[in-house]
């Protein structure tokens, strides 16, 4: 069994891979065995002219199979079956006619590694065609020749921003960097100048195997290369914070394989990957950005038994931060919009700042001025609600006050269409509470949206109380009809996301109040895994906001058996908002200063008023309150059912306030962690900082059951 096998007339054999019952080939156990079986019938060959690899699917090769990668553990096992598919690859190299690969569609991962080993790559120009390595992306690294092959092709200040970073770029670019020798404009041309390329070149080989060979641009002894990997380490230690082993390890397998020959820095390439794969942080990744991530796309959360439910025409009530952002996506996205806002000053204002977020895009290169122009013209601002007329969705992002979202959806559900759904962008107020004023509660539903919106994947999409299947349905498929990431939540106060993220920042607050210093807090945040520190975000949110929810949930709970837990964050709050009036960023300052034109700075009178304890936390324990707040939270909303699915917890904590990617997720960063060892180290957290950390009742039940959260 192999691949596709044709020679032709000329002795050229076009070797076409098409791994039967997949839509796209993968580097898998069928794989290795097409791959091998190809190789020796190639080697066999008696009168061979050239080799063409093409393939016979939309991409030209995905890339290794993630399933397959999971499953390794065993570090000698890994360590040869890579060396083994290494020496099936350079046997194509070394086979002494040229080998052309005619990439006929996406090649990233070991789809590029492969495309490496040719003499020649020729690929169509399709904008939709993407080269790169994203393995970083999920916590390890090229391990098929990736590494050494693209920095003997294009020298390590060039290759190294794609092996670390995870870059995709279109066929043009990919040329333009080395990566490809010539792009095509359709199929036909693709092979005959494949063949042109064979005809013209009998005795190709590669750049690295001629005697003699440089790496463009020169080693590490290089005084230029030398004064940038002099400062590499820092740059990137600083930015993963050590959180990250992969991009450390291509730097150390790219920078020691070229000081030695082919063979020597293909095993120094293998040893990295082995180390990495069998670790913690890959495991988490691969879990979270394959499996759970999968899982979401799939529309696990939406309901089976619905068709697809098309949104024709949306209406977005406000036009400030979320209100002109939403409009923007859904723009975007082919949707014709209605934005209306109390004064339609304000209104022109939101449709500004969405044509200056076209205009980026068109500077960066992301659209055209067509592109734009298409945009623009779906968009309508208003400050009439009978402009909502014929609208089938309608999405209220007002002020985050009850009374006025209510009044606004009384407003609106009178003009829209009846069968027309109604939605909230709250990201705190009840859904069933707001529901209350809607006269047709059952196509009243939550769709949150995050700031901001046009950078933002995740919508957090809430049911209420009486919120039917078909409303879900349709929220669900507006917000992939937008190219977001939905999850499904029931609802509650905070509901998933900003319940757990609000822990986050209070544990912050919590911890200046007792006399550490904002500087470590801020530190102990980004070392959790965090892109900022609790009390930066506290300052981007609006602490005055803050207290405006926290006060509302607290009227809310009045008298109610269940209350809003109060804390040393409290503190705080009362005194930034009443004693200082330092309300945040767009307040002008709050426990930041925010100089015009310069970078942001703690604000220094913060120790003046929060003195610096004697005995300071470690960052180590401050790291762990925070992590494990959110965590403990988590488990609640878990337990609450709150959340409905380990996938949506995961995927939301990352993608919705940052939590850190190298531990999978809140829930995945418990299974890392070990549930007995979690239960031990909170009811550590609770004798010293209180009931906050008590590890919940379903948390202790999987503990002595010994199960895990999948």
């Amino acid at each position: 069994m192999a691949f596709n096998y044709k020679k032709d007339n000329q002795n050229i054999v076009t070797v076409t891979m098409d791994m039967v019952g997949r839509t796209t080939n993968v580097i898998n156990e069928e794989f290795f065995q097409l791959w091998s079986n190809t190789i020796e019938r190639l080697e066999s060959e008696k009168d061979l002219s050239g080799v063409i690899l093409t393939s016979a699917k939309k991409t030209f090769l995905a890339g290794g199979d993630l399933e397959m990668i999971f499953k390794l553990k065993d570090p000698k096992y890994t360590f040869e079956l890579i060396e083994k598919l290494k020496a099936k690859q350079r046997r194509l190299e070394i086979l002494q006619k040229p080998v052309v690969a005619a990439i006929n569609g996406t090649a990233l991962g070991g789809g590029l590694e492969i495309a490496l080993c040719c003499n020649y790559r020729i690929a169509l120009n399709d904008a939709f065609i993407k080269f790169g390595f994203p393995e970083v992306n999920f916590g390890i690294m090229p391990a098929a020749g990736g590494i050494v092959r693209s920095i003997r092709l294009l020298g390590l200040d060039t290759a190294l921003p794609f092996l670390m970073e995870g870059k995709q770029i279109t066929p043009e670019i990919a040329k333009k960097v080395g990566f490809v020798d010539e792009i095509v404009d359709n199929q036909e041309e693709l092979i005959i100048k494949a063949k042109k390329y064979i005809f013209e070149n009998p005795e190709a080989c590669q750049l690295w195997d001629k005697k003699g060979y440089k790496i463009p641009g020169g080693n590490p002894q290089n005084p230029k290369i030398a004064k940038m990997l002099a400062i590499a380490p820092a740059i990137l230690k600083k930015k993963t914070q050590g959180n990250y082993p992969a991009p450390e390890a291509i730097l150390s397998a790219a920078v020691e394989g070229s000081f030695v020959d082919f063979e020597v820095a293909s095993r120094i390439e293998s040893r990295y990957f082995v180390e990495l794969v069998v670790g913690k942080v890959a495991k988490n990744m691969i879990n979270t950005f394959w499996f759970n991530l999968n899982k979401i796309n799939s529309g696990s959360s939406r309901p089976k038994d619905i068709p697809y439910l098309k949104t024709k025409k949306l209406g977005v009530l406000g036009s400030g931060l979320m209100g002109h952002g939403i409009t923007y996506v859904a723009a975007l996205n082919g949707i014709e919009v209605i934005m209306i806002d109390s004064i339609i000053d304000n209104a022109q204002l939101g449709l500004d700042k969405i044509e200056a977020i076209l205009n980026n895009g068109i500077k960066i290169g992301l659209i055209s001025e067509k592109k734009k122009n298409e945009v623009l013209e779906r968009i309508t601002v208003t400050d009439k609600y009978n402009k909502l007329e014929g609208c089938d969705l309608i999405i209220e992002a007002v002020y985050e006050d009850r009374d006025l979202k209510g009044k606004v959806t009384t407003l609106a559900e009178e003009i829209m269409k009846s069968n027309g759904v109604f939605a909230s962008n709250t990201s705190t107020i009840p859904i069933s509470r707001l529901a209350e004023k809607s006269i047709r509660p059952e196509k009243f539903i939550g769709i949150h949206f995050f700031s901001p919106v046009h950078k933002m994947k995740l919508v957090e999409i809430i049911k209420g109380e009486k919120t039917s299947t078909k409303t879900l349905a349709k929220a669900f498929d507006f917000v992939k009809k937008i190219k977001k990431l939905p999850i499904v939540v029931n609802d509650s106060r905070g509901f998933y996301t900003s319940r757990v993220f609000e822990r986050y920042t209070s544990e912050g607050m919590a911890l200046l109040a007792e006399g550490n210093s904002a500087e470590s807090i801020e530190s102990a945040g980004k070392k959790a895994g965090h892109p900022v520190g609790p009390l930066a975000v506290v300052d981007e949110i609006n602490i005055g906001l803050a207290a405006h929810i926290r006060d509302k949930n607290r009227e809310e709970l009045s008298g109610k058996e269940k209350q809003l837990s109060k804390g040393n964050w409290d503190i705080v709050i009362d005194f930034m908002i009443k004693d200082v009036k330092r309300l945040g960023r767009s307040n002008g300052g709050g426990f930041y200063e925010y100089p015009e034109g310069g970078k942001k700075y703690l604000w220094p009178e913060l120790k003046t008023y929060f003195p610096l304890s004697k005995e300071p936390l470690s960052q180590d324990e401050m790291i762990d309150r925070l992590c494990f707040i959110q965590c403990i939270e988590t488990i609640r909303c878990f337990e609450e059912g709150v959340l409905n699915s380990v996938a949506d917890a995961n995927i939301g904590s990352i993608f919705g306030w940052g939590f850190a990617p190298f531990k999978g997720g809140t829930l995945q960063f418990v299974n890392d962690y070990g549930l007995k060892e979690f239960v031990q180290r909170a009811k550590e957290l609770k004798e010293n900082y209180g009931n906050r950390f008590s590890p919940p009742k379903l948390l202790l039940d999987m503990a002595v059951k010994e199960k895990i959260f999948n």
